[in-house]
């Protein structure tokens, strides 16, 4: 979605920023006050903030975690060169990653802040609502790159230390509950609802080991009758179907997100750069009977790439954040090897392969591992599931230090109250 110029500059919802790389400098050069904006204004600042949590972070954030995982290289090196000359405190996909977390994050505080202000009414706490799940949504993507950072609660001009890694997952948890509270049904899967605050507390219990509580939520889900399980082609073609709890829109007028452009190359009919290509192990394990196998990837000119996204340089796609297939995964996962097994052959016989039966606790965390592999495969999983299971060192070949992203470089010479990863 996209928020015009002249209703940022009128309703001075962002500001201009000294430098790029200062993010949480977060000086009003020019700006209404935010006691100025009335309801009437409401749907304005919710576009504006959809725009910025979708476009701000740019379109490698969104796939970040499949350019670490493994399965992904450049013409030139393998997987584990990708890694490294991504993972250093002067790289570009690192430094926007973090300005554009930080500059969304900004509109979303302003969001809250002019939301709080105001009497309650259905506009308000929808856009109240939205806001705090964009804002758990927001550190999620922080933590789970970086580990513990600064939590805004609200815009400040101070220069803040970073918070613990436990203390940003507990913030991360209390907006997903005030959102919960707040937020029902919305008119698409385009606009965020309380199903999609809730498929996003499930992965966040998950990430924590809070096994029970993630398997509740997700079956909540599963169970709820609105959603069920469905055909790669119409999921990842625009097409009406009953699997998206969220998405962004991504439209080709309003968006600057186009990762099909990075996978694409010129002699794919729609074109595109072909920075990235796909293992062939990774190709190689899906299996013929695979219904995933077709639309996840193409091999274009002798070159397998990703084909989630096959818009090119002709047009934008839908960007999906959660989806009901990921429920199962979270639910058979969180529930174990006995309790589990049945939502994941379940997820597998739908996608056209036979049930897996599996002998040990060790067997199956590798048979989960794998079906979220082949299931979110460019989705941007595949490297925070290999840190948060402990298996990236020896899937991956990276040093320990790897497992964090580095804080970019200027931001560390900007705010000195930061403190670098290790090893960087």
């Amino acid at each position: 979605m996209r928020f015009k110029n002249f209703y940022i500059a009128a309703l001075s919802l962002l500001v201009l920023l000294s430098s790029c790389a200062d993010k949480l400098d977060l000086y009003p050069y020019s700006a209404i006050s935010p006691d100025a904006i009335t309801e009437k204004d409401l749907p304005a600042l919710r576009v504006g903030m959809y725009n910025d949590v979708q476009n701000d972070p740019g379109a490698l954030a969104f796939v970040l975690f499949d350019i670490l995982g493994g399965n992904i290289h450049t013409a030139s090196g393998a997987p584990v060169d990708l890694i490294n000359s991504t993972l250093t405190p002067l790289s570009g996909a690192v430094s926007t990653g973090w300005n554009g977390y930080y500059g969304a994050l900004y509109q979303v505080n302003n969001v809250i802040s002019i939301c709080e202000n105001m009497e309650a009414n259905a506009t308000r706490n929808t856009s109240l609502g939205e806001a705090y799940y964009f804002r758990a949504y927001l550190y999620y993507c922080l933590l789970t790159r970086w580990g513990g950072v600064p939590i805004l609660s609200k815009n400040t001009l101070e220069k803040l230390p970073r918070n613990t890694p436990a203390e940003v997952w507990a913030f991360i948890e209390q907006n997903l509950t005030d959102a919960e509270k707040l937020l029902g049904e919305s008119s698409s899967y385009y606009y965020v609802s309380k199903d999609a605050v809730l498929a996003l507390k499930a992965r966040v219990l998950l990430d924590q080991n809070k096994d029970g509580e993630a398997a509740a939520v997700a079956e909540g889900l599963i169970t709820s009758g609105k959603y069920k399980l469905d055909a790669f082609e119409k999921i990842f073609r625009k097409q009406s179907n009953t699997e998206i709890i969220f998405a962004f829109e991504n439209r080709t007028e309003e968006s600057g997100i186009n990762i099909s452009d990075l996978f694409y190359s010129y002699a794919h009919p729609n074109r595109g750069q072909g920075n990235y290509r796909v293992t062939q192990t990774m190709v190689n394990s899906f299996a013929s009977s695979d219904k995933r196998g077709d639309i996840s990837l193409i091999n274009i000119a002798g070159t397998y790439t990703l084909n989630k996204y096959p818009s090119g340089q002709t047009g934008k796609d839908p960007v999906i954040i959660s989806r009901i297939a990921e429920m199962y995964l979270i639910s058979a996962e969180a529930k174990g090897r006995i309790n589990g097994i049945d939502r994941l052959n379940e997820l597998r016989r739908f996608r056209g392969l036979t049930d897996l039966s599996v002998t040990s606790d060790e067997q199956y965390e590798e048979a989960i591992l794998n079906e979220r592999n082949l299931e979110l495969f460019g989705e941007n999983f595949r490297f925070y599931d290999l840190i948060r299971t402990q298996k990236a060192l020896s899937k991956l070949g990276i040093l320990d230090h790897q497992q964090l992203l580095p804080i970019p470089g200027r931001e560390l010479q900007y705010n000195t109250n930061l403190v670098p990863n290790y090893g960087y």
